[in-house]
């Protein structure tokens, strides 16, 4: 039996990368039974400094705990196929082309330089090889104007802390 999880992601910031900025997290599941659920999160100061990427990297890492709690969560111990959706090229780059060179180089970029935000990734990467030892995991680019809901939580949520 294949278990789908369809999530909408999306991480944003205002004040990128100044002191005070403000970011958010968001994810939105859809599952087989057409049920929704929503996450989102607000960067603390332990995640200085807040900025769209490391929002955007959190936003994933809320899908891959969430579909990794869905796993668990059930009886019949099904395939997971789990697809998350984003407006974000660069969590596409993170997560289907550069991940698993950057894991293999000690984290080192193709300059030779740390990978910046390599904590966020880090954890994304541990995330997805557990989630994948149980299904697969699909990382596909939406339009913004097709990530509403998400962005939607995002902006709620910064609007809120403002």
């Amino acid at each position: 039996m294949v278990y789908k999880i369809k999530i909408w992601i999306d991480g944003g910031c205002r004040g990128n990368g100044n002191i005070n900025a403000i970011g958010a997290a968001a994810a939105i599941s859809i599952d087989p039974y057409e049920k929704e659920e929503a996450w989102q999160f607000m960067p603390s100061n332990r995640l200085r400094p807040v900025t769209n990427q490391r929002a955007e990297l959190l936003a994933v890492i809320i899908a891959l705990q969430q579909a990794w709690a869905k796993c668990e969560s059930l009886d019949d111990n099904p395939w997971l196929d789990v697809e998350i959706h984003t407006d974000s090229r660069f969590v596409i780059g993170c997560m289907t082309n550069w991940i698993e060179k950057w894991s293999r180089n000690g984290w080192t970029n193709s300059m030779g330089c740390p990978v910046v935000n390599q904590d966020l990734i880090k954890r994304t990467y541990e995330l997805q090889m557990r989630l994948k030892e149980e299904g697969n995991v699909e990382y596909t680019w939406v339009p913004r104007g097709e990530n509403v809901e998400a962005d939607g939580l995002c902006n709620k949520l910064m609007d809120k802390h403002s």
